[in-house]
């Protein structure tokens, strides 16, 4: 078995094999920001006041791709959705917020182990859903997991406003009766091989409810 380290080699190695080829290639589609054509939207993210940021970003983009052991769809689909609610920001000050929060979310798929983690987005209608929801399932030991979400709202909003948060603990055996502690919310988690269906009867907890896709 491969270790962890030996795989990220050999993704590094790959990568400068192959480095003509993947930067005209399929690998492009992995960039951070596209800023080559200029407009009234992108303006402010593609202008010389957040160059250095672009930069980080890019480069913490590339790390996080190369080297996580989460799968790289979850990467590109949260980081589409991340763009999605960058292009909502209204004032420079949102946009230095969203910089920040994925710069700290692409830390996470970096720095920590992600092979004991399941990550589900919420789906709605075949889609990604409009609010989206990243909900990631840890096996902390044999015995024990942790459950956290984020449900996003609006960026605009103040910053303790702009998410809602979801944790709970359970064990393999209960984890179909799950209650947020953020919230004292009961759901009842259904499980299928790449679907997970979350209901609940209490209201005012219906954001986390709905169908979510597996990432693996």
């Amino acid at each position: 078995m491969l270790l962890k380290t030996d795989i990220n080699k050999m993704k590094i190695l790959g990568l400068m094999l192959g480095l003509g080829t993947l930067a005209t290639g399929a690998f492009a589609s992995t960039q951070p920001l596209d800023c080559s054509n200029k407009n009234k939207s992108n303006a402010t993210i593609c202008s010389v006041s957040f160059e250095e940021t672009r930069k980080s970003l890019a480069n913490q983009y590339l790390t996080a791709y190369l080297i996580t052991d989460a799968p790289l769809s979850i990467v590109e689909d949260t980081h589409q959705l991340w763009l999605n609610r960058l292009q909502q920001c209204k004032t420079v000050d949102c946009y230095k917020q969203q910089f920040d929060s994925r710069l700290d979310d692409l830390n996470i798929f970096i720095s920590l182990n992600q092979s004991l983690t399941q990550h589900y987005l919420k789906f709605e209608d075949g889609q990604i859903a409009k609010q989206p929801v990243h909900l990631k399932i840890h096996q902390l030991t044999k015995d024990r997991i942790k459950i956290e979400g984020i449900a996003y709202r609006n960026p605009n909003n103040r910053v303790e406003t702009q998410t809602i948060p979801f944790l709970a603990y359970t064990t393999p055996d209960a984890k179909s009766e799950i209650t947020d502690n953020e919230h004292d919310c009961k759901y009842e988690f259904q499980y299928t091989k790449a679907i997970l269906l979350i209901k609940t009867q209490q209201k005012g907890c219906e954001r986390f409810s709905g169908v979510y896709r597996l990432y693996d």
